[in-house]
């Protein structure tokens, strides 16, 4: 777990490299069959027919994996309150079993809530790549943090 981060400690133009996952093909089998059924996600024969030519991740699989590592690599359980949505998620390329996935933050704003100044509210952009470098999963997202200093909020 990452140590505690508050508010007062994202600072815009600031990038933070992340822990990395190795993607496993029975565990892309595994997601797929509880959440997206998908041919090219479950069945290798198939799956080489498809336009992918062979098995690759649901989006969502990566995603989730993007947000393990956020969780592990980069959220704090003291000062994350949750987060009001994504703004925009979008799939690149496709992920492959054997594929190492690391995660890049970037933060591009962080400013005080008006209605509940004792947190703040930080967009961040969030690249998943993969061993190669490339950019395969992108989102725009906002987080809500706690201040340290709650008595000063303003």
């Amino acid at each position: 777990m990452s140590q505690d981060r508050w508010f007062e400690d994202y600072v815009p133009g600031a990038v933070h490299q992340l822990g990395s996952v190795v993607v496993d093909e029975q565990e892309i089998v595994t997601f797929a069959q509880k959440f997206d059924p998908q041919p090219f996600h479950l069945d290798k024969e198939r799956a080489e027919q498809s336009a992918f030519g062979g098995l690759v991740a649901s989006g969502w699989h990566t995603a989730s994996l993007t947000m393990r590592l956020l969780v592990d690599h980069y959220l704090s359980a003291v000062s994350s309150e949750g987060s009001p949505g994504i703004d925009e998620l979008r799939w690149l390329r496709p992920v492959r079993p054997g594929d190492q996935l690391t995660v890049r933050v970037t933060i591009l704003d962080a400013r005080r809530s008006r209605s509940r100044p004792e947190r703040g509210i930080v967009r961040s952009h969030t690249e998943t790549l993969n061993q190669d470098g490339d950019v395969v999963m992108h989102l725009t997202s906002n987080i809500f943090i706690r201040c340290r200093n709650q008595k000063n909020a303003v």
